[in-house]
């Protein structure tokens, strides 16, 4: 008996140690990012380009975001998490290896390209996290990971601008971060994945996975992860001992246009399913968000004559509580009853009044009070969408969800801008302006959507009983 209550205590505390592990990955790896992405317009420019070639630079890695996020997260899917985070972790360390190196414009496009293809790290961590946790804990130990990446986007610039200030900074910064981006694929080598399998097993035997319709047939046929269990139904698959696919076996029986197959009819099942209001969401919110900080210090110095150093500090406040909120994600989704269609409706309806009111601010106080509670409120929103995404679309088929999120979200870092230059011709509030009626488009979205997804919900919690 006492043998029994240890091997179960040993299984949950696996898990447990699994997910403070990849907490690590993704503090280490906003923080190595952090560290070159306030240096690159700067170092753009050292190296001769025009603003016009540093834009068109700027904007090659979303659109090469754009076109990857979907297709990685899906090959996630197929391969397994460990062969794919392994990939995209030390190709990007690569690709910052060769920034380091980049001592003129060629190579420092060349040096972004496969930054741009594979740094998709943080989207597989959170497929990862999906598939060790239940549905109920998938909102609190996401809202975690977010809170740790947080905090390492806020450190990351002070050592990157610590870095900067010695001959050759940049350079020397680089090699910093490439490093953090091999350690990383250091620590995710050493995982007890064999551990990640058998908890996902036992999952699995002890619950029932609730999949959408549009993605069932696609994750019941396709689904030669290592990370997940066959199908009933499907042929026995003569493995390794751990009941998985190993990295070799991968390279022999897998070929690469089985490979190629299986990510394309996942991306199909995905653009064909019945999610687009749910990523519609996802678009006018985050263009509405990133609107409210385009031209944040411009605006609160037409505005208010604030020095740019009282910004920063304004900015650095929103950021660390942003970081915190990440902790609030469980202790409120418990108190929704996990209801996420109505958390989210209102967080977004939340973060649709902040901006107003930031926008029509009539002094800084106000300002600093919509910077609180925004940074609460955009931190739960994120969170809820990607989970209502994985409840709609099924949790074995995260990566290609949560990638088709990224993407969706690289739409509008290439809009936003646009949005907000035309936007700021009219008016400093501009901006801001225009984000609260994309704000109010999402909120009236999801009011004549919610009460649809809802229904679904219990159709589905209601088919097995019958």
């Amino acid at each position: 008996m006492n043998n029994s209550k240890c091997a179960i205590t040993h299984k949950r505390l696996r898990p447990k140690r699994i997910i403070r592990c990849i907490y690590v990955v993704g503090f280490m790896d906003l923080f190595g990012v952090s560290m070159i992405i306030p240096l690159l317009s700067h170092h753009v420019k050292f190296l001769g380009a025009s603003p016009t070639v540093a834009g068109i630079i700027g904007s090659t890695y979303g659109v090469l975001q754009f076109f990857s996020s979907t297709v990685v997260g899906s090959w996630s899917d197929v391969v397994g998490r460990r062969y794919s985070l392994l990939t995209c972790l030390l190709l990007s360390a690569f690709g910052y290896g060769l920034l380091g190196l980049s001592t003129s414009i060629a190579l420092f496009v060349l040096a972004r390209i496969p930054v741009g293809l594979f740094k998709h790290s943080l989207s597989i961590c959170r497929a990862l996290l999906s598939d060790l946790v239940s549905e109920k804990e998938r909102p609190l130990v996401m809202g975690h990971f977010n809170a740790a990446s947080s905090v390492g986007f806020i450190l990351g610039p002070v050592v990157g601008g610590y870095l900067t200030e010695h001959e050759g900074g940049f350079y020397l910064s680089s090699f910093v971060c490439a490093a953090i981006f091999f350690l990383n694929a250091g620590l995710v080598w050493m995982l007890p994945w064999s551990e990640t399998l058998n908890h996902r097993i036992d999952a699995n035997a002890n619950s029932k996975t609730k999949t959408y319709d549009g993605l069932k047939n696609s994750v019941q046929q396709n689904c030669s992860d290592k990370n997940y269990t066959r199908h009933p139904n499907a042929p026995a698959v003569h493995s390794r001992a751990n009941g998985g696919w190993g990295w070799r076996d991968m390279s022999i029986f897998q070929s690469a246009w089985r490979q190629l197959t299986s990510v394309w009819m996942r991306i199909c099942m995905v653009a064909s399913s019945d999610m687009w209001d749910v990523f519609l969401v996802r678009l006018l919110m985050a263009v509405s968000i990133m609107l409210y900080y385009s031209n944040f210090s411009l605006a609160m110095e037409e505005r208010f004559q604030l020095k740019p150093k009282m910004t920063g500090y304004l900015i650095s406040y929103s950021s660390m509580l942003g970081a915190l909120a990440g902790c609030l994600v469980g202790p409120v989704t418990q108190l929704y009853g996990n209801n996420m269609s109505a958390l989210l409706l209102h967080s977004t309806a939340l973060t649709c009044t902040l901006i107003f009111l930031y926008a029509t601010a009539p002094n800084v106080w106000q300002v600093l009070l919509t910077s609180t509670f925004f940074a609460i409120s955009t931190t739960i929103g994120r969170t809820c969408i990607t989970d209502l995404e994985l409840q709609r679309g099924g949790a074995q088929a995260s990566g290609t969800l949560i990638g088709a999120g990224q993407s969706v979200t690289a739409v509008g870092r290439v809009l936003a801008p646009l949005l907000s230059g035309l936007a700021q011709e009219f008016s400093p509030c501009g901006p801001p302006s225009l984000g609260v009626v994309l704000g109010l488009l999402a909120v009236g979205l999801l009011l004549v959507r919610t009460p649809k997804w809802d229904s679904k919900t219990k159709a589905k919690d209601k088919s097995p009983k019958q």
